[in-house]
């Protein structure tokens, strides 16, 4: 249901704002600040996601050595570098989506950062709210895509263990993101 969706509950609240703030006076700071600590966190996971994808890089050239070691024995199929790689691949892949949305992100948070602050001409207005939700709100998919993608990260660490980790670990994840994107109700507070 989309009234229970933590996301669609969100891109409601971000086009409010930009409309509270474009038609008040005397919001500007709170604007640019508010703005400021969002491309900090963006920026900030998005340099952790650089230093995941090097630490990948790094572990690979011993991944023959370390998956011989790593491999639970009867647990899995049986040990294949082949495999190994496959699954670096797939991590730092996932790694790399994560830094493009959080640069993404950065991206449409600086657009609005600009556009917030402009002048409101009454032919312009509506036309310019409307635009800097959109981009604001695509600034907010990319970031929370790439949340997302962090988490996803979880189960293919997971793999390197087996094929049943992976397993577990994607449903463990299923079950907690269904619980976090269902917004909270009023009675919770």
């Amino acid at each position: 249901m989309p009234e229970s969706s933590a996301h669609a509950l969100n891109a409601k609240i971000r086009v409010r704002w930009v409309e509270k703030i474009m038609r008040s006076r005397n919001m500007e700071i709170l604007a640019i600040q508010t703005l400021r600590n969002s491309v900090m966190a963006a920026s900030f996971m998005a340099s952790t996601a650089i230093l995941l994808i090097i630490g990948a890089l790094n572990i690979s050239e011993k991944i023959g050595q370390w998956a011989i070691h790593w491999h639970p024995y009867g647990m899995a199929l049986p040990f294949s570098t082949e495999l190994w790689q496959i699954k670096l691949i797939c991590l730092l892949l996932d790694f790399f989506i994560a830094f493009y949305c959080f640069s993404m992100a950065i991206r449409f948070f600086n657009h609005v950062g600009y556009m917030i602050n402009l002048q409101s001409e009454s032919s312009f207005e509506e036309s310019l709210q409307k635009q800097t939700c959109a981009f604001l709100n695509r600034a907010g998919n990319y970031y929370s895509f790439s949340t997302r993608m962090f988490f996803f990260s979880l189960p293919i660490i997971l793999w390197f263990f087996g094929p049943y980790f992976l397993l577990l670990g994607t449903f463990t994840l299923i079950a907690v993101l269904t619980m976090l994107d269902k917004v909270p109700k009023a009675e919770d507070c």
